[in-house]
């Protein structure tokens, strides 16, 4: 089977509907994850590709750290621009929570991550990482939403960096297919179905997405979570719309096994 890679969309917190994606993935496409090479993202879309290379047991874990980061946002009178909140930290602290010590090594070379030059406005994609502490940090560059999320880049390499959606917010990788993950309607494999019979699209940073009510609504919940009942739909979408792409791509099969041949940090899931 030709090799594969996943490619996980910038979202924000729209990335619980990747969390529910994922989680379909692990559950019933064993055969997908068996030809798995590499996974890729920008913001939250790097944030869940690290979790599926790196930390596959943590999947829960991180959906209830995107409750809880979710709910923390939402009871700030002015969301995550409030006066003396800092969203970058509570971000770091939930990655740090959920990635192994070995995180890094897991991540070398399967791992690409999208970000921003501050500066130059050209994107970057970042697969070998020296530490642990510098696989978080090239995630938390990939993250950084001016003025939303604070007001200094995040550094590294010695240059400043903000967030790769705003470059390149799918990124597609040269070698094999990639499957596509967006929790916005378009052609993306794996993305919510479009329920009006029109289809304009719209091009955000090499991301193509319907032009709907539906998609403006999730671009706002983006970055402005919506209640938890909202989320945990979402996140059930994300399972459901997983689930339909493999069957009908003939990827499912029993038992339900993640095969741990492409990413040793993975454990079984049944």
């Amino acid at each position: 089977m030709t090799a594969v890679n996943l490619s996980f969309a910038a979202c924000g917190f729209m990335g619980i509907y990747q969390l529910g994606a994922v989680g379909a993935l692990l559950r019933h496409g064993d055969r997908l994850l068996a030809s798995l090479r590499a996974c890729a993202g920008a913001s939250a879309g790097a944030l869940v590709a690290t979790v599926v290379v790196t930390a596959p047991e943590k999947l829960e874990h991180c959906k209830e750290f995107t409750y809880r980061f979710a709910s923390n946002v939402r009871r700030q009178t002015f969301g995550a621009v409030t006066p003396g909140y800092d969203f970058m930290l509570e971000l770091r602290d939930g990655i740090e929570d959920i990635l192994p010590a070995n995180a890094h090594l897991l991540a070398n070379e399967r791992l690409h991550i999208s970000i921003t030059n501050s500066k130059m406005g050209k994107n970057n994609m970042v697969s070998s990482f020296t530490s642990r502490d510098e696989l978080i940090k090239v995630l938390l560059a990939s993250s950084f939403v001016p003025v939303y999320a604070g007001m200094k880049p995040v550094e590294f390499q010695g240059q400043k960096w903000i967030d790769g959606g705003f470059t390149d917010s799918l990124p597609i990788l040269p070698v094999g297919r990639t499957i596509t993950v967006s929790p916005f309607s378009g052609p993306q494999d794996i993305c919510p179905r479009h329920a009006g019979r029109r289809k304009l699209h719209l091009r955000l940073a090499n991301m193509n997405i319907i032009f709907s009510k539906d998609n403006i609504v999730r671009l706002n919940q983006a970055l402005f979570p919506p209640p938890l009942s909202r989320l945990q739909a979402i996140h059930q979408e994300g399972y459901e719309d997983a689930l339909r792409f493999l069957r009908t791509e003939g990827w499912i099969q029993a038992p339900y096994r993640l095969i741990r041949a492409s990413f040793p940090g993975c454990v079984p899931i049944h």
